[in-house]
């Protein structure tokens, strides 16, 4: 099992934004494994919300490593809200 304090660090690495919704792709590293995200960012309806998904083998690969997939992408999409992201210059 993990630790609730193990870090996750979140990198975005495209934005592309409309005037509700924005789409995010990039990755976040966990126990130095990087795993790619997509996801989908809500500014304006009852205020800022995140909902990030990932490819059935990254949850396979997040698995072998002990952790809840469902559990690590709450955690990143919280990382997301919170503005707790590194973003990458293209």
């Amino acid at each position: 099992m993990y630790s609730k304090d193990e870090s996750i660090e979140v990198h975005i690495t495209n934005v592309i934004t409309s005037n509700i919704t924005s789409k995010v792709n990039g990755y976040f590293i966990i126990n130095g494994q990087k795993v790619r995200f997509k996801g989908i960012a809500f500014g304006r309806i009852g205020g800022h919300n995140v909902y990030v998904s990932v490819s059935k083998k990254a949850k396979d690969i997040l698995k072998m490593m002990g952790y809840e997939p469902d559990d690590i992408l709450v955690r990143v999409q919280r990382k997301m809200v919170e503005g707790d992201v590194i973003l990458e210059e293209r």
